[in-house]
C-alpha cells in the first residue's frame, strides 16, 4: 500500500495534465500512487493517462460530479494514510510531498499540512508573485479571514483527518462526501473550515512556495459575482455549526473576500469591478485597513488608477 495518495482531478485537461502528472511522479518522494479522476471530459483527458506506463499511476472515469464530485470519488479509491490533491493545471515542486510526509509524521495533531505557492500564468510561466499564508498557530478564524491554505492543490491531508468530517447525503447510497457536491464555488475553504470548526485536527504549513498555482486570467472579473455568491452560500450552510463564530467573524471575513476578488478583477483589467468590489470590502469591515494597510490601499489605489486611467497606470500588484 503506498503511504500517500495523489488525487487529480481533471475534467477537460488534456492540455495541462501532462505537466500535472510529470511533476506528481517526479516527486522525491516515491511511496505514492496519482488517482486522476477524469470527470466526464471530452477532449481525451483519459487518453493521456493512458499512454502513461507508470505503475504508481492510476485513472477513475466517471460522469461529470464537478471539482468536489472528482475529489470525493478519488479519496474513495485512495488508499494511502495521507493524501494529497493536485488540480490538473497546476504543479508540484519536486520536493513538495516528502516536507509535508515528514511535517505529518512528526507531528501527530496535525491533520492539515499546507505550502505557499508561487503564481503561473496560462502557459505555464512565472508571474513573480506568490502566496506566503500563515504557517502555524492556525486558529478557525484565520482560516475563515485568509485562508491560509490557499488554494485546491496546496493540501496533503490525513485520511483519518478526512474521515472525521465525511457525511452522506440521503441522495447518496454508495459513497461518502468530504467536499461539498452542491458547491461549484468556496468548496476549499467550506472544507478547511468544517476541518476546522467540528474537528481537534490541527492545520499547519510548512515553509516555501513548493505548490505552482496557475492563473487564468479570462472571465476573472466576470466569475467575481459566482464566487461571491458561493462564498456567502458557504457562510449560510456553516453559520448553524457556530453560529457566535460567525457572528463574530463574518464582516471582517466578508471584507477580506471581497478586497480579494477586487484585486483578481484588477489582474483581469476591469476597473469597474474592482473598484465596486474594493469600496464594498471596506463598506462590510475596516478590519482589513487596520490589519494590512499597505495591501489594502494598494488594492483601493489600483482598482481606482485602473477605472480612470486604464491599464497604462497600473505598476505590478504585489502578492495576490
Amino acid at each position: 500500500m503506498p503511504k500517500v495518495s495523489i488525487v487529480v482531478p481533471a475534467f477537460n485537461a488534456a492540455r495541462t495534465l501532462p505537466g500535472t502528472l510529470a511533476s506528481l511522479l517526479g516527486q522525491s518522494y516515491t511511496d505514492l500512487e496519482v488517482i486522476v479522476v477524469d470527470d466526464g471530459s471530452e477532449d481525451g483527458t483519459a487518453a493521456q493517462v493512458r499512454a502513461l506506463s507508470d505503475p504508481r499511476l492510476r485513472l477513475l472515469v466517471q460522469e461529470n460530479r464537478g471539482l468536489s464530485g472528482a475529489r470525493n470519488s478519488g479519496i474513495r479509491a485512495a488508499r494511502g494514510a495521507y493524501i494529497g490533491f493536485c488540480d490538473a493545471d497546476d504543479l508540484w515542486r519536486a520536493d513538495k510531498l516528502a516536507a509535508h510526509v515528514r511535517h505529518l509524521d512528526e507531528t501527530p495533531a496535525i491533520g492539515l499540512s499546507y505550502s505557499g505557492s508561487a503564481l503561473i500564468d496560462a502557459a505555464g510561466r512565472p508571474l513573480g508573485l506568490s502566496q506566503r499564508p500563515r504557517l502555524g498557530a492556525v486558529r478557525p478564524d484565520h482560516v475563515f479571514l485568509r485562508n491560509p491554505v490557499g488554494n485546491g492543490s496546496a493540501a496533503v491531508i490525513r485520511r483519518a483527518t478526512l474521515a472525521a468530517i465525511a457525511w452522506r447525503p440521503a441522495s447518496e447510497p454508495a459513497r461518502d462526501w468530504y467536499f461539498d457536491e452542491t458547491f461549484r464555488q468556496s468548496e476549499d475553504i467550506e472544507c478547511w473550515l468544517r476541518i476546522a470548526l467540528t474537528t481537534d485536527w490541527q492545520i499547519a504549513g510548512i515553509p516555501g512556495a513548493l505548490t505552482l498555482y496557475r492563473i487564468h486570467q479570462g472571465g476573472l472579473s466576470a466569475a467575481a459575482d459566482r464566487q461571491l455568491a458561493g462564498w456567502e452560500r458557504m457562510v449560510a450552510k456553516l453559520t448553524p455549526l457556530a453560529p457566535d463564530f460567525f457572528a463574530r467573524h463574518t464582516p471582517a471575513a466578508r471584507a477580506y473576500q471581497l478586497r480579494y476578488l477586487a484585486r483578481r478583477a484588477v489582474s483581469a483589467g476591469d476597473g469597474r469591478m474592482a473598484l465596486r468590489l474594493a469600496l464594498r470590502g471596506i463598506a462590510a469591515s475596516p478590519h482589513p485597513l487596520w490589519a494590512e494597510p499597505a495591501k489594502s490601499a494598494s488594492t483601493l489605489a489600483a482598482a481606482c488608477a485602473l477605472r480612470l486611467f486604464g491599464a497604462a497606470a497600473l505598476g505590478r500588484l504585489g502578492a495576490a
